[in-house]
């Protein structure tokens, strides 16, 4: 990018405040105390050819606290679902029951009527990589691996976050899956370093997965999350280190790799439009939280 469209882009995105004016954070002090210096080193990043957050990704302390109020609820829905989920269940018995429990504590489950979306949260068995649709039809088995996908709006704030379940006995090779996902996602956690890249996170993700065997899904990723259900980035997981989105204190994304046991290579279902599985027809699992950077590393709002 020329130098000149570089300058033009961080006008438009970090626009200009005199020093003695109120921060744009609204935390009440002068932009010279408070984000002044901030918003110089990340025009320096983007100066030097990096992508670089807008200034409407970055949480202020309000939307911080709107979000952990919303992931209060989603975390106890995941919790109630792990403590009733069982072979011989139904994925609408699990879709009516974070209906309920996230209602009755004020919430809206962001899933339901979103973009389409016919129910409240997304139930992936198996090859099913994401979007599995609850359904009456659909029983939960011995030996199922099934990934449980939550998403809370609670007064505007969004939190998301997936968990995976094995029900009964399952096979070596599920059992594994589910744990080496789980620790692609911790190792991705690592490396949400304030200044760092999220190419980092992505390269550590994928190191992890391939040196077990697996692959990560390319198409799919993670994503900004907070003040809206998707926002940007897209965050991917087969990144390079010190490539993609700048990351900075006060931006709030999902990690969320999914992991399969063969090929990386997925496919839509024709006929629900949503349903993601393996081209392979190999299993798949997910864990999902949701990270806030910093100023000194990470916290995970949403689990």
């Amino acid at each position: 990018m020329a130098n000149r469209q570089i300058l033009e882009r961080s006008r438009l995105a970090y626009p200009r405040l005199e020093r003695n004016e109120p921060c744009w954070c609204g935390c009440g002090k002068k932009y010279k105390k408070c984000h002044m210096e901030f918003d110089e080193r990340i025009i320096a990043f983007e100066r030097q050819g990096h992508i670089v957050p807008t200034r409407d990704l970055l949480k202020t302390a309000e939307d911080i606290e709107g979000i952990k109020k919303s992931a209060v609820i989603n975390m106890t829905v995941l919790d109630e679902v792990a403590a009733v989920i069982h072979a011989g269940m139904t994925t609408q018995e699990i879709d009516d029951l974070v209906y309920s429990v996230t209602t009755k504590m004020g919430g809206i489950p962001a899933d339901l009527n979103y973009q389409g979306y016919p129910k409240s949260v997304c139930t992936s068995i198996d090859d099913v990589v994401c979007h599995g649709i609850p359904s009456d039809k659909t029983i939960l088995k011995e030996g199922d691996i099934v990934n449980v996908d939550c998403s809370t709006i609670l007064n505007g704030y969004v939190s998301d976050s997936s968990r995976m379940f094995m029900i009964g006995e399952v096979s070596d090779e599920k059992r594994k899956l589910v744990e080496v996902t789980r620790e692609c996602m911790l190792k991705g956690l690592e490396q949400v370093i304030p200044w760092h890249f999220m190419g980092d996170m992505g390269a550590a993700v994928n190191a992890h997965a391939k040196a077990n065997g697996y692959s990560v899904v390319r198409e799919i990723g993670g994503h900004g999350c907070g003040n809206a259900f998707h926002e940007e980035p897209f965050v991917s997981y087969v990144s390079a280190p010190g490539t993609e989105m700048l990351m900075v204190p006060g931006m709030v994304f999902t990690i969320e790799p999914m992991v399969n046991m063969g090929t990386n290579r997925v496919y839509e279902d024709e006929d629900d439009g949503w349903t993601i599985r393996t081209r392979d027809g190999l299993p798949s699992a997910q864990w999902e939280i949701e990270v806030l950077v910093t100023e000194t590393g990470h916290e995970v709002l949403c689990s």
